[in-house]
């Protein structure tokens, strides 16, 4: 693939690594070399797929850098973004996320969108912290997060900017599981392998059902939402 992304097969599952050397930010290159990744994967028919990260590190988010670029810069970032963690929502086959380490702000909106999410042990730190640092928490983030959250930790999750480590976000949503560092990639392959045996068009068919009212919800206020994001903040 590129730099940033690796693409392998797995005897019938498509495994995707996000390798930046760094945090693993979601840059414009980051983004399309994701989406050129799972584009792969659906003309390779791979039953399955597995998205992962660098040791350490799922992803730190969308690139700073970008986000205060300018509102054009923004805008374009947190679109792509946000079509990215809508396509994988809604990924024909089963999507499973061996997040590695840190996973923040949109790296923990990634964790929404899959149908299976495994952690891994450690002090990493996984949660939408967005509010703490001045940034108001996109309608697409929110959304997708109401669907995959527990609800007593909702509003911890959201308004308040609340970070997990591993264990807990598992019991807040972001995470099904947690393995240890050796064995996650391990059990996320046998999990996707499993899941990669449900059939088409049944499982295709029912998650387009389970979720198009969320994706409906999302895209009737996107682009003003986002929009609204690159308006001065009234004083």
């Amino acid at each position: 693939m590129t730099d940033l992304v690796r693409y392998e097969r797995r005897d019938t599952v498509a495994l995707i690594t996000l390798d930046d050397g760094k945090a693993n930010a979601l840059s414009p290159a980051m983004v399309a070399a994701v989406n050129a990744a799972f584009d792969r994967a659906e003309d390779d028919a791979a039953s399955a797929v597995v998205l992962t990260g660098r040791p350490g590190r799922f992803s730190a988010g969308f690139d700073l850098s970008v986000m205060t670029a300018g509102p054009d810069a923004l805008f374009g970032l947190v679109k792509s973004g946000a079509e990215l963690a809508l396509r994988l929502y809604l990924f024909p086959r089963p999507l499973v996320i061996a997040c590695t380490g840190h996973a923040l702000a949109a790296g923990a909106v990634l964790l929404c969108a899959a149908d299976l999410r495994l952690g891994t042990t450690g002090e990493f730190k996984i949660g939408l912290n967005e509010v703490a640092i001045q940034l108001p928490l996109p309608v697409f983030a929110m959304e997708l997060a109401r669907e995959r959250l527990a609800p007593r930790y909702f509003s911890q999750a959201v308004t308040q900017a609340r970070i997990f480590n591993p264990a807990g976000a598992v019991e807040a949503g972001y995470l099904d599981a947690v393995a240890a560092p050796d064995a996650l990639l391990d059990e996320a392959l046998a999990h996707a392998t499993r899941l990669g045996t449900l059939p088409d068009p049944a499982f295709r068919l029912t998650k387009e059902r389970e979720r198009r009212e969320t994706v409906a919800r999302i895209r009737a206020t996107l682009d003003a939402d986002i929009a609204s994001l690159t308006a001065p903040v009234p004083a």
